[in-house]
């Protein structure tokens, strides 16, 4: 799995606001109209997201604020390197945050 094709098809749906975007890291914010096809495309990459973490899931996504009730996390690892993406929906009602990073 190649984190440069994620952040590539996760911006093809567009996004409000771009937080942060670096080689292994990119953050940002996308308005609920795009949600459905922003799940279609990360379970078409990662399968389906994660119920409950796991232990290496959790390690992982710790220093990224880690992933609370009402959030949403998609994780891929092999041996040592992993790839994830966390959906942060907003109080608004109107605006998720997307976290996605490779370790």
């Amino acid at each position: 799995m190649r984190f440069e094709q994620i952040k590539k098809t996760v911006k093809g749906i567009g996004f409000e606001t771009a937080r942060e975007d670096n080689e292994n890291y990119l953050e940002v914010v996308i308005v609920k109209d795009k949600l459905n096809e922003l799940l279609v495309r990360l379970d078409g990459l990662f399968g389906p997201a994660q119920e409950k973490p796991s232990r290496q899931a959790e390690e992982a996504i710790r220093g990224f604020g880690g992933i609370m009730k009402g959030q949403t996390l998609y994780f891929w690892h092999q041996d040592s390197s992993f790839i994830f993406a966390m959906l942060w929906p907003w109080q608004d009602g109107e605006h998720i945050t997307i976290k996605m990073a490779q370790g």
